[in-house]
């Protein structure tokens, strides 16, 4: 198996993993963490808070891994480029591991509010502050970094023709969509996960990142756009 067919089945299943822990992990804890009496919720369902985060951190870990193991294909095409989305997508996982540590936190804090007593409403300050750096970096400054990151293969790709067109503008679309969830919770009235409206902003990228998953595990690059670049080189 040559370089280019290791590096497209290793991308796809990078693609794959994130974003299936990345949903499982949003769906197994946004009820819960969103619950008016979430403080109560989140000690009453430890396990499922845990393996919310563990997923988190694997969706951080992926993330990170699409961009490092498309690098030295991207390059070829625009070194820039390929290395600006290394650096934006290792930024999004340091926000997303902030993130699924801010949900560990708010775990210990809601197993300490149970017995808290006179000391509810520290806690209960705490638990804001907790959920607002939770949001901040989970649905706001990481997925901005995704996006930017995201965009620079997606037009690198578009441009070489690595992958069809019309995955590469799929891709993109999905991508100017999940922005637009990205700044109404910025700039909502109230700093919290995305409603279910917003939800169905993010449901077109998330298809595309499995679909081009399995794209590049089957079928790989686009054996011609590589060949017409060893062409070049020559």
């Amino acid at each position: 198996m040559d370089t280019n067919r290791k590096i497209s089945r290793i991308t796809g299943v990078l693609l794959i993993t994130a974003t299936v822990a990345g949903l499982l992990g949003s769906n197994l804890t946004g009820s819960i963490v969103s619950a008016p009496d979430h403080l109560v919720q989140i000690a009453a369902n430890k396990n499922l808070i845990v393996v919310g985060a563990l997923l988190a951190f694997v969706a951080a870990a992926g993330s990170a891994g699409i961009a490092i193991a498309l690098y030295p294909v991207l390059r070829k095409y625009n070194e820039g480029l390929a290395l600006g989305s290394v650096g934006f997508r290792l930024i999004e996982a340091v926000f997303y591991t902030i993130s699924a540590l801010g949900l560990l936190s708010l775990l210990s804090l809601s197993q300490e509010y149970t017995n808290a007593g006179s000391q509810a409403s520290t806690l209960e300050i705490l638990d804001t502050l907790i959920s607002a750096i939770r949001v901040w970096a989970g649905f706001v400054l990481g997925v901005i970094a995704f996006c930017l990151g995201a965009a620079m293969y997606y037009y690198v790709m578009y441009r070489s023709k690595l992958i069809p067109s019309w995955l590469s503008i799929w891709g993109l679309a999905g991508l100017a969509l999940l922005f637009s969830m990205t700044m109404l919770i910025a700039f909502g009235e109230r700093i919290s996960g995305p409603s279910g409206m917003q939800v169905l902003l993010a449901i077109p990228l998330a298809l595309q990142e499995i679909v081009l998953g399995v794209w590049l595990i089957t079928k790989g690059f686009n054996q011609q756009a590589i060949a017409s670049l060893s062409k070049k080189e020559r």
